[in-house]
């Protein structure tokens, strides 16, 4: 059934309920019980990136957290990762992400590595359904809020879920990784 937050002029449904509006590794983390009080809402395409989806609607950019995926070497291997930082705030990437991770270097992921590794589209890439193994670094800003709007997996549909339900996402470590 349909829930309205007062604060945002959409329509929100149970996550289990909608599962049609997701990309499909979101579908199957949400079936395994994935953060389970989730809901989400429909958006249109152009409306999508942050600032346009935060200007159409009103929210506070402080209030919706971007997913960026990062790629590199480390210890001999290839590492990728996902990172999770305030759209308020910049994830430092060259800095504490690259530290965290023990990287020699770190850069985000092209579009079409990041769609392709995680089945996902970019511009709607979420936390939740990531590929198994991979860090999901989520800032203590975005874990201690009780409700973030984070990507559907698609760019037509947005998640809005308890920062502390992400936090407990596999592979998820609350790290400070914003600048």
């Amino acid at each position: 059934m349909a829930k309205n937050d007062s604060t945002l002029p959409l329509t929100w449904n149970a996550l289990l309920d909608s599962l049609d509006l997701l990309a499909r590794p979101t579908v199957e983390a949400a079936r395994a019980g994935a953060v389970p009080s989730a809901r989400v809402a429909t958006v249109e395409d152009h409306l999508a990136d942050t600032a346009a989806f935060c200007a159409a609607y009103g929210v506070e950019e402080s209030l919706t957290a971007n997913c960026v995926i990062v790629k590199g070497r480390g210890g001999g291997q290839d590492i990728h990762a996902a990172v999770l930082v305030l759209a308020s705030d910049r994830a430092d990437v060259n800095r504490a992400v690259k530290k965290h991770l023990g990287a020699s270097r770190l850069s985000f992921a092209r579009h079409e590595d990041t769609e392709e590794l995680t089945g996902m589209t970019s511009g709607g890439v979420t936390p939740v359904g990531l590929p198994d193994g991979w860090p999901v670094l989520i800032d203590p800003a975005v874990a201690a809020l009780d409700e973030v709007l984070i990507g559907g997996g698609v760019r037509t549909a947005k998640i809005i879920a308890a920062g502390r339900e992400l936090a407990e996402l596999p592979g998820a470590e609350v790290v400070p990784v914003a600048q």
